[in-house]
């Protein structure tokens, strides 16, 4: 019996092991609802701010969008192995706002996104995306807990 609630989910990937979790969850919930996957992984623009125009920042840009491409392609064949439709987006901005504007713009229903994929200074200093996206969005929003560090 298909489920009318959720017809497009977005899963927002950060690429950590502790989305992967975000990612089955999402999974199921898309299998069991029959509906449509978007993922998407934002390349934090944010965190370049402070750092001097220069080849550094060019290779580290090139280093994140290659780990975006790697993260969104993992939940496509996690998807297709399911034989869900997925579309999927690598965008740089900052993530919370990023996230928000692409589940808006394709209709969501339902925005499904892990916590724990930063730590220590680095959560302390970006925030929470997570926390921002639960806060902000107007589409609700599942936040699958990762694994704590043992």
């Amino acid at each position: 019996m298909k489920s009318e609630i959720f017809k497009n989910i977005v899963i927002a990937t950060d690429g950590s092991e502790n989305s992967v979790n975000a990612v089955k969850h999402a999974i199921e919930v898309a299998r069991i609802s029959e509906a449509k996957l978007t993922a998407v992984f934002v390349v934090d623009t944010g965190a370049f701010t402070s750092i001097p125009v220069d080849m550094a920042m060019g290779n580290m840009y090139e280093i994140l969008k290659k780990e975006g491409d790697e993260a969104v392609k993992q939940v496509e064949e996690l998807a297709e192995a399911e034989d869900l439709e997925i579309e999927s987006f690598n965008i740089e901005g900052h993530p919370a706002e990023e996230i928000i504007k692409i589940s808006e713009n394709v209709s969501a229903d339902l925005v499904v996104m892990g916590t724990l994929g930063k730590s220590g200074l680095d959560r302390f200093l970006l925030g929470s995306v997570a926390e921002k996206v639960s806060r902000t969005s107007k589409i609700p929003v599942m936040i699958v807990r990762g694994e704590k560090p043992k």
